[in-house]
């Protein structure tokens, strides 16, 4: 189970300001996370609107039990800000079902994103952007920035034919892509590849199969959206 969820929230109409991202009217979106045809977790990412700022709160819970036994566990929580447009910090932590912890912090600083986490501190372009799935146009960068651990990736994305997909009972023809990121060294396995639906660009859906256990896709699907 270790590799289930290398899921970097960092899980969003454009605002007055810009954003590269769409902010959803009641300024929340909410997920379900699938395994095995059961509900295993949740992602819940808030908006929180300023002057000229964003701050997308997200939360990731994963909870799997086998026999209604607790078998894994895994707690992200990010905060990410935005200002007129332009990524410029963010705070987060990360809690695995063994004994790795995070704590991610990253700000912008003289020209530079100066962060820390697993490969501790380190001085970034000012320009780089977190991986964030909810963010569309996070798939055109090269390098990306990991929220859940604090490090850096190079990404590769192709764009797929759109697909038609169910949310809720309603069915929608979405822009797919597949989504795959390069490993870090410190990794305990190799980075998942991911599928990904949008719809207006909005984050509809995502897939991906742990490594350990390919037989089982872990299914990333939104609960509360409707035309």
């Amino acid at each position: 189970m270790k590799y289930i969820f290398i899921i970097c929230l960092s899980v969003f109409s454009l605002s007055v300001f810009s954003q590269p991202f769409p902010i959803p009217e009641d300024n929340e979106v909410s997920y379900d996370v699938i395994r095995k045809k059961k509900n295993i977790g949740n992602l819940i990412s808030k908006f929180e609107e300023n002057e000229d700022s964003v701050v997308i709160h997200s939360v990731l819970k994963i909870n799997v039990k086998v026999l209604f036994i607790p078998a894994y566990k895994f707690f992200q929580e990010t905060k990410e800000t935005w200002k007129n447009g332009e990524f410029v910090s963010i705070d987060g932590f990360t809690d695995f079902e063994d004994d790795r912890e995070y704590k991610i912090i990253g700000n912008d600083e003289d020209n530079f994103f100066i962060a820390s986490g697993m490969d501790g501190e380190l001085k970034l372009d000012k320009n780089i952007v977190p991986l964030n799935y909810w963010n569309i146009e996070m798939l055109n960068e090269k390098e990306v920035f990991d929220t859940q651990k604090g490090i850096v990736r190079t990404i590769e994305v192709k764009q797929l034919e759109d697909e038609y997909i169910k949310i809720n009972d309603i069915e929608i023809l979405a822009n797919k892509y597949v989504f795959n990121a390069s490993k870090n060294p410190k990794d305990k396995g190799p980075f998942p590849e991911y599928t990904l639906w949008y719809f207006e660009k909005e984050l509809m859906k995502m897939e991906f199969k742990n490594p350990n256990d390919k037989k089982n896709i872990i299914t990333i699907i939104r609960n509360d959206w409707s035309l």
